[in-house]
């Protein structure tokens, strides 16, 4: 048995997502373990934890609705990438990569939305 979340890509790809912040925020100095480390963790965690919840077959519009923070939670993520850039946690090379990753989630959740409406 499987739940209808696990079904979805853009649940599968928010998930890799939250495994690469998650590598990530292992190399963050220990005085942002409860910062911006803690911050960015959850943003990304939320956006695959959002996903599942809003799809628990309710509604298309309560699903939107969580699909909505899910989207809120990716764009948080990517201010967190450019805070950690700015503090030279994070390589250009890096952050492009990641960023990318939250681009392909955003358009893929916004597509999501838009197949719901």
């Amino acid at each position: 048995m499987s739940f209808k979340f696990e079904k979805l890509k853009v649940w599968q790809k928010a998930l890799d997502l939250a495994d690469e912040i998650d590598q990530l925020t292992k190399t963050f100095p220990k005085e942002e373990i409860y910062i911006l480390n803690s911050q960015i963790k959850r943003a990304a965690d939320s956006i695959s934890l959002n996903i599942a919840e809003g799809s628990t077959g309710q509604s298309n519009a309560e699903f939107i609705r969580f699909l909505r923070y899910a989207l809120r939670s990716d764009i948080e993520v990517v201010g967190c990438l450019h805070l950690a850039k700015r503090r030279k946690y994070l390589q250009e090379e890096h952050f492009t990569k990641l960023y990318a990753s939250c681009e392909e989630v955003l358009v893929m959740i916004n597509g999501l939305i838009k197949s719901l409406k």
